[in-house]
């Protein structure tokens, strides 16, 4: 049985390898030698505190943790899950509606709000600058911000938790012609560029560079009448929104993504406000106020890529469920190319969300007994209104129900298809065609295994998955990940059957 030192040595190799990083450049990284780390890898080496906090500072990844305790989660596998699971409200949305927030002087009170490990970082920040948060009855959530925000005493720490932090600079130059944020964390899903913000930005008369572990903003704020966004990614499109929304003109805002958390921001805006048209499309038109204080009521719709995550789970353990809330308009492709696949899924009649505008129906998905088939064409995501790219990673386990080779194309993160191989320890027959592409094998005899969770929320969830399908005890170690985006997720899956049981390590 590996020693401790040896299981940290293997940890480190493979975040490392992650990373893209070669021994050499970890190394000089760290500042030691290339036999020094090749020393740690194969737990050759005893490893003081000190050294296994610069390796995380290095690895941008928590080892070891002294003042907490991990959350790992005892799956006994293998029991086929019914019954109805009831959406909660979209956390990608909550995070773009979060720095929203801070255009407005008066009060935000949004409904239903996600208790989700990324909120609560973004709500951190928030009270480290001046801004008043409070939970409500109903996870209603309350923000109360001040006249003056007091960047300086901005929290890093949970900052670089969160890749969203970089949607505090829409708001922000509207108030600071000088500032600093920490530079953007989140998910490890290999290098994704803040390019596409600083070119969106800059049309608004934003310089921004990056320093010593933040980004040094400057601002000589222009109004702008038009401008095309460099990809149509959901946290640009956000951005640019916010920029937009204190600008007395009209600004045309082209190539944005349509997505729904866009949409959720562009109905929060409307709220306050600003006026937005073309919500659902990639050309939007915002004429902004020059000053908001308004003390409004929002109610976010729920999450469709949850939504997606129950699909794939009642799918891979053959299991007849319902899942209520669903948003449609961003689950069709998905559905389409399942029925494809020869799964039975039930759509009720369409109805409002909260909000008012966003439309929702009940699904009941059915047992397949096997009567999947691989589609004879790959699976990719494309901007909305195509397939969501964070609810490809479910069509994995999906493909592995089913009979035949199916192609699994991920071409819009960098490395995020190696994670997929994960799933190989748990049964899953996968075939790495490049870092992009893979092969999936049906139909899967999914086995017990004791893992650690991968640093990226959906390959992380997917190992769940499939856990679940599989006869025995798993152990799922380490499940901060999954945390991160979803809210008490093994007590929810417990309502539909499941036999999951959460320990917590010291």
């Amino acid at each position: 049985m590996p020693t401790s030192i040896e299981k940290i040595g293997d940890l480190v190799s493979q975040i490392r390898q992650e990373r893209g990083l070669s021994q050499t450049e970890f190394a000089r990284r760290l500042g030691t030698s290339q036999s020094a780390v090749n020393r740690i890898e194969h737990g050759r080496q005893n490893l003081s505190l000190d050294t296994l906090g610069r390796i995380s500072d290095v690895l941008n990844k928590q080892l070891i943790s002294l003042s907490g305790e991990s959350v790992n989660l005892r799956i006994e596998g293998g029991h086929p899950l019914k019954g109805e699971i009831t959406l909660k409200t979209s956390k990608n949305a909550a995070v773009g509606l979060l720095c929203a927030s801070l255009l407005n002087e008066g009060v935000t009170r949004f409904k239903a709000f996600p208790r989700i490990e990324e909120v609560y970082r973004i709500i951190e920040v928030l009270e480290s600058i001046g801004v008043s948060v409070r939970w409500l009855k109903g996870n209603d959530l309350e923000i109360r911000r001040p006249k003056k925000l007091d960047l300086d005493k901005i929290d890093t720490a949970a900052a670089k938790k969160t890749r969203a932090v970089l949607m505090f600079i829409g708001p922000l130059i509207h108030e600071f012609s000088d500032f600093k944020i920490p530079y953007a964390g989140g998910c490890k899903l290999g290098t994704r560029t803040v390019q596409p913000h600083l070119y969106a930005l800059e049309e608004f008369g934003v310089n921004i560079v990056a320093t010593s572990g933040n980004y040094h903003v400057s601002v000589n704020k222009k109004p702008v009448e038009r401008i095309t966004l460099y990809e149509p990614g959901d946290t640009v499109t956000e951005n640019a929104l916010m920029a937009a929304a204190k600008f007395e003109n009209q600004t045309m805002i082209e190539f944005a993504s349509a997505n729904y958390a866009i949409q959720e921001v562009c109905l929060y805006l409307k709220k306050l406000g600003v006026k937005v048209e073309g919500i659902g499309t990639t050309t939007l038109k915002v004429q902004g106020v020059k000053s908001i204080k308004k003390n409004v009521v929002y109610a976010p719709s729920e999450d469709p890529i949850e939504a997606m995550f129950f699909v794939a789970t009642a799918v891979t353990t053959n299991s007849t469920i319902t899942i209520k809330r669903v948003p449609i308009e961003f689950m069709t492709v998905e559905l389409l190319k399942l029925q494809k696949m020869g799964l039975k899924v039930d759509v009720s009649e369409r109805y409002k969300a909260t909000n008012g505008y966003t439309d929702l129906v009940d699904l009941k998905v059915h047992q397949h007994n096997g009567g999947l088939r691989a589609l004879s064409d790959k699976i990719h995501s494309l901007p909305y209104p195509g397939l969501n790219a964070d609810n490809l990673p479910y069509f994995v386990p999906i493909a592995a129900c089913a009979k035949g080779r199916t192609l699994i194309h991920d071409w819009m993160y960098d490395n995020r298809a190696l994670y997929y191989t994960e799933l190989t320890k748990i049964g899953a027959q996968i075939e790495l065609a490049d870092p992009h592409r893979l092969y999936v094998i049906g139909p899967t005899d999914f086995s017990r295994a004791d893992l650690v969770c991968p640093p990226a929320l959906r390959p992380a969830s997917l190992l769940l998955i499939g856990m679940l399908a599989a006869d025995g005890i798993s152990m799922l170690r380490n499940v901060y990940t999954i945390n991160r985006g979803y809210e008490d997720l093994a007590e929810r899956l417990n309502t539909l059957g499941a036999h999951i049981t959460i320990i917590h390590d010291i």
